[in-house]
């Protein structure tokens, strides 16, 4: 079972100490098909106005206002024409921020992940990957804006077994062409479920 649900208090901190907090919390799902939950083990932080590989760096716009608060809430976006990639929102309200969830390891109802993944080889790559975590879970544009905090909402964020800092890495962000060097992208080194790109990794120094 997952443990307590995250508050929005916890998530209303700068975006690289929400991806921090992130690793290892649980993500679950339920639709009319059932729940799968998935143990996150990687994401990446984005900033708003100062990062320029966030899609807030602009300004808010129909699609990226959920990025501007409050905290705890999904934001769901289509890249490619054919894949959903889903964020926990971040900072304040009014202060854009986010953290991308790039994989994770299915914990819950991994049936109906298969069969929403049929072409996955093996448990490891059911969910690794943005658009992977997505489809297992069976995300969409109508989950754009879900309260992840709340115990009604029909996609819900849970605290996990406690990470050490010497289990994360941290290595520049995949997919963008602008901020390329800034390393606000963490995971956890001994999960099969991390994407195989490992170019400019680094430990994380661990907290004194």
């Amino acid at each position: 079972m997952p443990g307590r649900q995250l508050t929005e208090q916890e998530l209303a901190v700068e975006p690289v100490d929400a991806a921090r907090l992130l690793l290892g919390c649980v993500l679950e799902s339920t639709t009319p098909e059932g729940v799968v939950g998935v143990r996150i083990v990687e994401v990446e932080a984005y900033r708003g106005f100062d990062d320029p590989a966030s899609h807030c760096h602009r300004g808010k716009t129909p699609r990226n206002e959920v990025m501007f608060g409050p905290a705890g809430h999904l934001y769901v976006y289509f890249v490619y024409g054919m894949h959903f990639c889903c964020n926990v929102v971040s900072l304040t309200d009014g202060e854009p921020g986010a953290v991308l969830i790039r994989a994770g390891e299915v914990v819950k109802g991994s049936e109906l992940a298969h069969i929403r993944r049929p072409s996955a080889r093996g448990q490891a790559e059911l969910a690794k990957g943005p658009a992977r975590l997505t489809s297992v879970l069976g995300l969409d544009r109508t989950h754009n804006g879900v309260d992840l905090t709340s115990s009604k909402a029909s996609v819900r964020l849970y605290a996990g077994d406690p990470v050490s800092d010497a289990e994360v890495v941290t290595g520049p962000r995949v997919g963008i062409t602008v901020a390329m060097e800034v390393p606000w992208r963490y995971w956890l080194a001994d999960s099969p479920a991390v994407s195989t790109f490992r170019k400019g990794a680094k430990r994380r120094p661990t907290t004194p």
